[in-house]
């Protein structure tokens, strides 16, 4: 049985204020992962129009079990509910019992960079069984690391993560038709269920790059 709760892992380190600069060279498509270069990658998510997306740079050996974090973090995701990763048919996520399925590989022992290892390589992210929030992540390039930078990033994207629990696609893009029309029969229910200061096309690289500075500034607090 699938049992759902929240629950994190520390991500790796964010130092505020400091982005990728640009001009980097794009990684070639048969070359593989040397493990200490830094990945751009494109999170989108699927089949949401226009599309929701974040654009990141990452450790190449980031494990899945981080990047599941960042993931969290950055699209606006609680954690509270399942996830998984698929490439070419096979799946990784926790396998502790209270978290995950014993049958998936442990994404604490998988890096990135031992799935995607050509430009243009995707693996999808799920979220939530229930609503099948899918998002693919796509590798866009290789880059050398930045020495006056800390990892991972957020250097782009588009779009508000949906509400949690609003029933997938299409609970999301009926709630949002319902908050658009005043005289919609369910206006006043929804606009009462969601949150007042919901904007679905907000999104700001700053205030997740704080985010992801916060988070690791708690991690730090929490273990000493």
């Amino acid at each position: 049985m699938r049992q759902e709760t929240a629950g994190a892992s520390p991500v790796y380190a964010l130092r505020e204020g400091h982005l990728l600069h640009q001009g980097m060279l794009t990684m070639p498509t048969a070359q593989k992962s040397s493990g200490n270069e830094i990945y751009q990658i494109k999170v989108t998510l699927l089949r949401t129009a226009p599309p929701i997306w974040r654009r990141f740079v990452v450790p190449s050996d980031i494990t899945l079990s981080n990047l599941h974090d960042l993931l969290q973090l950055a699209m606006g995701w609680t954690d509270s509910h399942l996830h998984d990763f698929l490439f070419r048919g096979q799946c990784y996520g926790p396998t502790d019992p209270l978290r995950g399925l014993a049958e998936w590989i442990d994404e604490r022992k998988v890096r990135l960079n031992q799935l995607l290892v050509r430009v243009g390589e995707k693996i999808v992210y799920t979220y939530d069984f229930g609503d099948g929030w899918e998002h693919g992540i796509v590798l866009e390039k290789g880059l050398p690391v930045d020495p006056n930078m800390a990892y991972p990033a957020c250097t782009g994207g588009r779009g508000a993560c949906p509400p949690e629990d609003c029933g997938g696609l299409g609970g999301f893009y009926y709630l949002l038709e319902s908050l658009q029309n005043p005289r919609h029969p369910q206006h006043e229910e929804l606009l009462g269920w969601l949150d007042r200061d919901y904007d679905p096309e907000k999104f700001s690289i700053e205030a997740i790059n704080r985010a992801l500075h916060g988070r690791k500034k708690r991690a730090a607090r929490s273990s000493g």
